[in-house]
């Protein structure tokens, strides 16, 4: 029986920030970057759809070792960047653990999203993250059970943080 460990999320953000990729950072990951005390297996972002940066994927990850999550072993699978051209999501296996890189979700694509990322520093890199509003309407979409566990905690979160705005919003100005 083999165990399942921790991606190295770091290294996978850190390898994609090196190469220049433009994504936007998804799922459990945008949702402990928000502060949800969640546990997640997997990397999610939305990458941008542009042969340049299909291109920086593929030099992000290609040292690590890419390979379709779930696959036989032995399946030809090229990790180039028409490979990314001609397809849309992809659920990596690396050597850093898994990653999914995907060309839409449930609440568009990059340009489509972008609007609501922000940019937060988490894991020491600064990354853009989808807003948590934005994060939970995109979960509740996608209509997956374990997705509709986290909306709970994130709108808990949510409502949380609003408070504390409009709370340092009516003491006004600080002198």
């Amino acid at each position: 029986m083999s165990v399942e460990f921790p991606n190295d999320n770091e290294g996978l953000l850190f390898a994609l920030q090196q190469a220049g990729a433009e994504f936007i950072l998804v799922g459990g990951m945008a949702a402990i970057v928000h502060g949800a005390a969640r546990v997640t297996f997997d990397l999610d972002v939305v990458y941008k759809r542009t042969s340049d940066n299909y291109s920086r994927l593929v030099a992000a990850l290609e040292k690590f070792e890419p390979y379709l999550r779930g696959a036989p072993p032995g399946l030809p699978f090229r990790w180039e960047a028409s490979t990314i051209e001609r397809g849309l999501n992809f659920t990596l296996s690396t050597t850093l653990g898994a990653i999914d890189l995907l060309g839409e979700i449930a609440g568009g694509d990059f340009e489509q999203l972008e609007p609501y990322a922000e940019t937060r520093h988490a894991l020491g890199v600064d990354l853009r993250c989808l807003r948590l509003d934005k994060l939970i309407e995109v979960k509740r979409a996608a209509g997956r059970h374990k997705d509709f566990e986290a909306i709970a905690e994130l709108e808990a979160l949510l409502e949380e943080r609003d408070a504390q705005v409009e709370e340092r919003d009516s003491q006004g100005p600080k002198p």
